[in-house]
């Protein structure tokens, strides 16, 4: 019998729409490959893509082939569960190991237009959780059950 394991929801009342980007113009507009990133809010009704050790305020799950305004439009998912990759902690991305019930940040971020090949990388946020604005927190280390860096698992918005 499989184990079971919290994973990914997806629900769509979670998702909104927004501009997406780091502003107007052809260099800046997003496509299918930035699906499934992270995003914070950036501007006016805008979402840009997460640098390493961002808070997560959502992940882009759609874009528009068209833009608006000179601007990319798609979908943001702003809750719920997410599968992840680990990256170890967020002062030394790429070492160290996550655990149940930390909370996380963006991790090593993968370049605008290039699709991810594993879920988005997440750090365990190393400075005080009362600081956190988006608190997602570690729910699942996947199948590995390691929490090590290049494992997957899942992580849910609290609050």
């Amino acid at each position: 019998m499989a184990k079971f394991m919290m994973t990914e929801l997806v629900d769509i009342a979670k998702v909104v729409t927004a501009r997406l980007g780091a502003g107007t113009g052809a260099s800046n507009v997003l496509s299918d490959a930035d699906v499934g990133k992270f995003a914070k809010l950036v501007g006016e009704s805008r979402f840009g893509l997460c640098a390493a050790g961002d808070e997560i305020e959502g992940r882009i799950s759609s874009v528009e082939t068209a833009t608006q305004d000179a601007y990319s439009i798609g979908g943001v998912m702003v809750d719920g569960r997410f599968q992840v990759t680990f990256d170890g902690l967020q002062a030394t991305p790429g070492t160290g190991t996550i655990a149940i019930g930390d909370y996380v940040v963006c991790g090593t971020p993968v370049a605008k237009g290039t699709a991810l090949t594993v879920p988005a990388k997440v750090c365990k946020a190393t400075g005080a959780v009362t600081s956190l604005t988006y608190k997602w927190r570690v729910v699942s280390l996947g199948a590995a059950g390691t929490g090590a860096v290049g494992t997957t698992g899942c992580i849910e918005l609290i609050g």
